[in-house]
């Protein structure tokens, strides 16, 4: 603003009555006003404005004004002048008034403010031209704004947004952007630029200084900054030298720079121990993913490290690859990997040993791959097929794929894949765990599969040492038959396991009570004793070593009261 124009930043008076900061206003049809909040601020809706966003403090935001006195008297107006006024909401700059009333405005609203004299210039006015006490009306309509945010809560990065970007994903840390930049000091001289197609590093790796992962992670695609990078965030005490086409950084100067994410792709942790990874090189709409039992259709190359293919599936005219998820039909880490993936997802994903083929030289169609070698695939989920959903099947449905579960877990059991065994008896037990609305005969079938998967799954989590497990499994199947031998057998072992051997004994008499001449609950309660011998000789020992420590001591406590 110019000299002679009317200051609108706040006054003394003012400090020591702030008045209520609001988020939003209630809505208002044209021509209607109301008391926005409980200082007295008035708002009347003279233009409605575009979309819903608001601006927020901090924000940089261009507005046209006319203020009057309420006798109608104007006093200023950026309107007669021709020139917008542009100032940030929420740092004081102008009267509380204003920023109180202009975040709740929409792009292209026109609005007429009532302010108190509290929320203006009190009881001190702005002679000549504003008396004490006086009660101001702003004809105030918002042009624009322009986000500007904290990126760090300390002022030391601050973000002026040019460009909003698209839809809503921003980068993480393990993610791989592609960036363009342009960075100057305060002067405007060149200190950096990235290449006109602009640079890749993976955010976690950082670039150039330290605020340009720091400001990527609060950017969406195409979105476009200007960023004020304060010494902090930049080249410190210690600046930086000049390199082949752009001037030194003095120390502790303060950067300017233009920041464009053009892109970037998602890098996920399969697993957990991050052994196996993905990184997506082609979005996909959509939430669905396959889970265990979907049959999918991909196309991959698989390579090695250094860059040798040993594997190529579905190019060349060839149908796309095709197998049955957690099915053990391919390697573990491309299994766990493409649960993770949407229809038309392409992701890179590398893949260490251990989901590989570990550390057994391995003969494929391409080549050989080595011993511990890690694998990079690259692959395109073509479609894929999910197992019907219980809540599609009728009864009769459910009590057959049950069924199949189960016979499918027989087999795997057998042969030791006891985890895998585990899932598909629990997943037969689901497919008929509610089973309210049916025949006499449909509860019969139910019954009997589910005390079957149940012990089952049991036998599975016995053989994992999963011991509490196999304790509620059994306990589901006696709540059906109380007097069930087998589950009253696996849960005293799973209570052994746990070192329960009170519950362990009490199953196992029960279980010798209905079976007299069953061995194997016999020889259980012989292992049982044993252990029970074991135990109680461990807890004589310890309780031993704690008298003979306890004597020592209140011996030595005599010697000392008797000296």
């Amino acid at each position: 603003m110019a000299d002679e124009d009317l200051d609108l930043s706040d006054v003394g008076e003012v400090e020591d009555e702030p008045g209520e900061e609001i988020e939003s206003a209630p809505p208002l049809a044209v021509g209607q006003e109301k008391e926005i909040n409980s200082s007295g601020l008035k708002k009347k809706l003279l233009q409605v404005g575009t979309r819903w966003e608001t601006p927020e403090n901090g924000d940089e935001v261009t507005v046209h004004y006319t203020g009057t006195l309420l006798d109608g008297t104007k006093f200023d107006s950026s309107r007669d002048r021709g020139e917008p006024f542009t100032f940030k909401l929420g740092q004081g700059q102008v009267i509380k008034g204003w920023d109180q009333g202009i975040v709740t405005m929409k792009k292209g609203e026109r609005a007429l403010f009532t302010i108190p004299p509290e929320l203006a210039y009190g009881s001190s006015g702005m002679p000549p031209t504003i008396p004490p006490n006086a009660t101001l009306q702003f004809d105030v309509e918002l042009l624009s704004w322009t986000n500007i945010v904290d990126v760090c809560k300390d002022g030391g990065i601050l973000k002026r947004i040019i460009s909003q970007g698209e839809k809503y994903e921003r980068p993480k840390d393990p993610d791989e952007v592609t960036v363009k930049y342009e960075a100057n000091l305060e002067d405007g001289t060149l200190v950096a630029k990235s290449p006109e197609e602009g640079v890749e590093f993976y955010v976690n790796d950082g670039h150039f200084c330290p605020a340009i992962a720091k400001a990527v992670k609060t950017m969406k695609r195409g979105e476009s900054v200007i960023l004020t990078i304060k010494p902090t965030y930049a080249f410190g005490e210690r600046g930086k030298d000049a390199e082949e086409g752009f001037a030194a950084i003095p120390p502790n100067a303060t950067i300017t720079t233009s920041l464009e994410l053009v892109s970037f792709k998602a890098v996920k942790e399969v697993t957990e121990d991050k052994k196996v990874i993905k990184k997506i090189l082609k979005e996909a709409d959509g939430y669905d993913k396959p889970s265990d039992g979907t049959v999918v259709q991909i196309r991959y190359t698989a390579k090695l490290q250094d860059g040798t293919i040993f594997e190529k599936k579905g190019y060349e005219g060839e149908e796309p690859f095709q197998f049955v998820v957690d099915e053990e039909q391919v390697i573990a880490g491309l299994d766990k990997a493409v649960e993770t993936m949407k229809t038309g997802e392409i992701a890179l994903i590398t893949i260490e040993p251990e989901y590989g083929f570990g550390n057994i030289e391995t003969q494929r169609d391409l080549a050989v791959i080595p011993p511990n070698s890690t694998l990079i695939y690259e692959v395109e989920m073509v479609s894929f097929t999910k197992e019907k959903e219980s809540w599609d099947m009728d009864t009769t449905e459910k009590i057959e794929a049950s069924k199949q579960k189960k016979e499918q877990g027989n087999s795997l059991f057998k042969v030791g894949k006891y985890q895998q065994a585990a899932k598909k008896y629990d997943k037969a037990a689901k497919y008929i765990e509610h089973d309210s609305s049916i025949s006499a005969e449909e509860k019969k079938q139910s019954k009997v599969l589910k005390v079957s998967c149940n012990l089952n799954h049991a036998a599975c989590c016995l053989k994992l040492k999963d011991f509490k497990e196999a304790v509620k499994l059994c306990s589901k199947v006696l709540e059906l038959e109380s007097q069930n031998v087998k589950a009253l057998y696996r849960r005293a072992q799973a209570y052994i396991g746990t070192a329960d051997l009170d519950l362990a004994e009490f199953d196992i008499k029960k279980a010798i009570e209905i079976e007299p001449q069953n061995r194997e609950v016999q020889l259980e309660f012989k292992i049982l004793k044993q252990k029970q011998i074991e135990y109680n000789k461990k807890d004589a020992k310890l309780y031993g070593n704690m008298f003979a420590r306890l004597n020592k001591l209140q011996s030595f406590e005599g010697k000392v009261l008797s000296t």
